[in-house]
């Protein structure tokens, strides 16, 4: 029986190196300056620039057979939010553009399970019985779009979150998101369609 094993696998900001310091998004956990983890971290009072990689990315895989993959309609658990410390970077001059910088990197964060969620609910709406193996390319091709164009307003409109009102602003909208779309968390199973059973 054919067996199909497909890993996708986007990071934010165009890093491309895996590690395994992870951590699993979780509306409980907040960033902290100590979660970046890159060597390039570096907080210097001779320094007269700031930057930031957040290290948010979106994990897909699954490997399973081309039986189950024809039934499966539910991939929640395979689209993963995660946060790789070792690939997460600050520079800034002192500690207080640090910390402003970590609330933009938490901003990305929840920006990035928004739209593992987005993805999860394309997958389970777009998937049928007879879709091919990689019918979720052109879904995550047209989020990660939607996605950058978002984060890169943001970064340039709050410089980095350095406007923090509006970085707040911003994130707030991005938390009422993730909530309108709960039924798609990484670990909860979608509502099947309720079936019109008028009679005639």
């Amino acid at each position: 029986m054919k067996k199909f094993v497909v890993s996708l696998l986007s990071i934010a900001f165009h890093l491309t190196a895996f590690c395994q310091s992870t951590i699993d998004w979780s509306s409980d956990y907040i960033l902290q300056l100590s979660d970046f983890q890159s060597t390039q971290t570096e907080i210097n009072e001779k320094l007269n620039s700031y930057s930031i990689y957040s290290g948010a990315n979106t994990d897909f895989s699954f490997q399973m057979s081309s039986y189950e993959f024809m039934f499966t309609k539910n991939f929640n658990d395979k689209v993963k939010c995660i946060f790789n410390k070792n690939m997460a970077i600050i520079i800034a001059p002192d500690s207080l553009v640090a910390q402003q910088l970590v609330q933009f990197g938490q901003y990305d964060f929840d920006l990035t399970e928004l739209f593992c969620r987005k993805f999860r609910k394309e997958l389970y709406e777009q998937k049928g019985a007879f879709s091919d193996v990689n019918f979720f390319q052109p879904i995550f091709n047209k989020l990660q779009v939607e996605k950058n164009e978002i984060s890169g307003r943001v970064l340039k409109e709050t410089d980095l979150g350095r406007n923090e009102l509006l970085l707040q602003n911003e994130h707030k909208e991005i938390l009422t998101q993730i909530e309108s779309l709960s039924d798609f968390c990484k670990d909860c199973k979608p509502p099947k369609k309720k079936r019109n059973n008028k009679r005639s």
